[in-house]
């Protein structure tokens, strides 16, 4: 195994963003940035032993940068925070006190807001061991930041291992009653991005979703049996994605309340036999499958586009603030925030 390091450019305020690389001694290769905690790229064999990145991502801090990307957001990567998905219309109370944060995605407030932890520049800290290499990314985020109150001190630790597990355990502490949610942003596609992800085939260890109106939860838990949600066996994304307005874009259930390391999905994709395997402490499962993810010109050619990949995102439920049977994600003073979600990359029997 091995870790690297090097520049990945200049923020705009001078500030100097990090690339690192971490590899294993089966060609699994991982990039990950400073900037939003990003996993820029992931190059893993197919069954011929061709390398390819099979996350969507840039080779450049620039793009992450560029109008033409943050004009149509799609999160490429990014550690979402602090508090992941939507939340109706901005608003929540903790203790009986209202809290705003900013309304960025219609009438909601998404994925932390508009300078959310994806826009930071976190510290980072590298290790290695016998058993892994890996970065530990730490921020801090100030008390009323995108409207969330208590300082949150945060941890992100990227490891890779010579079973291919890609692991990111979640830390955090507050000094004030607050909430936590987070994820990562990462959009796969095993081709390479040489075809979209409709032939991706995918099984969930799921078998309800939250309901949902205009991607907000109704509050009700409904079962996906006999629905184009249903992916209890093995079954391609594009079988029933064209009778959805929007494709795929909902919180699958995991029935996982209790926070125990659990099996939560496995996706695949037969032409190159490639597979994903996803285990989380988390109690839900965001599945989006890029509708909205805009095409962009970079280095001169069309790049992404609808359905370039397709996001596993373990998480709390979207809105949980507002549901009180929904798992919690308030974080008190002198409670630990820690969650941990595993990708297995390998190849299909």
């Amino acid at each position: 195994m091995k870790l690297t390091s090097k520049s990945f450019g200049n923020l705009p305020n001078g500030d100097q963003a990090e690339l690192f690389t971490l590899s294993n001694d089966n060609n699994v290769e991982i990039n990950i940035t400073n900037y939003g905690a990003i996993i820029t790229s992931v190059k893993t064999p197919d069954k011929a032993g061709n390398l390819t990145n099979i996350v969507c991502g840039f080779d450049t801090l620039e793009d992450y940068l560029s109008d033409e990307y943050l004009g149509n957001y799609p999160y490429f990567g990014a550690l979402i925070g602090r508090h992941g998905n939507r939340i109706a219309n901005g608003k929540y109370s903790i203790d009986g006190v209202e809290y705003s944060g900013a309304v960025n995605n219609g009438p909601n407030h998404l994925h932390g807001g508009l300078e959310g932890f994806d826009k930071k520049l976190w510290q980072a800290e590298t290790f290695e061991t016998k058993d892994e290499v890996g970065v530990r990314l730490s921020y801090t985020s100030a008390d009323g930041e995108e409207g969330y109150p208590g300082i949150l001190k945060t941890t992100c630790i990227y490891s890779l291992n010579n079973d291919n597990e890609l692991s990111i355990k979640y830390e955090a502490e507050t000094d004030k009653n607050t909430i936590v949610n987070l994820t990562n942003h990462s959009y796969f596609n095993f081709t390479g991005g040489k075809e979209d992800i409709k032939n991706h085939e995918l099984k969930l260890n799921a078998n309800k979703i939250t309901e949902s109106n205009d991607l907000i939860p109704t509050g009700n838990i409904v079962s996906v049996e006999g629905t184009a949600f249903d992916f209890t066996s093995n079954k391609k994304l594009g079988k029933d994605i064209d009778s959805l307005p929007d494709g795929y874009d909902l919180n699958y259930v995991l029935d996982n309340e209790e926070g125990k390391f659990v099996f939560a999905g496995r996706l695949k994709e037969p032409k190159s036999g490639r597979q994903l395997e996803v285990y989380t402490t988390q109690p839900g499962m965001q599945v989006y499958t890029g509708y909205w993810i805009p095409e962009l010109t970079i280095d001169g050619k069309k790049k992404f586009g609808k359905y370039a990949g397709v996001a596993l995102e373990t998480q709390h439920y979207p809105d949980a603030p507002n549901h009180d049977n929904f798992p919690s994600t308030e974080l008190a003073p002198g409670e630990k925030y820690k969650e941990q979600t595993v990708y297995k990359f390998g190849l299909t029997e």
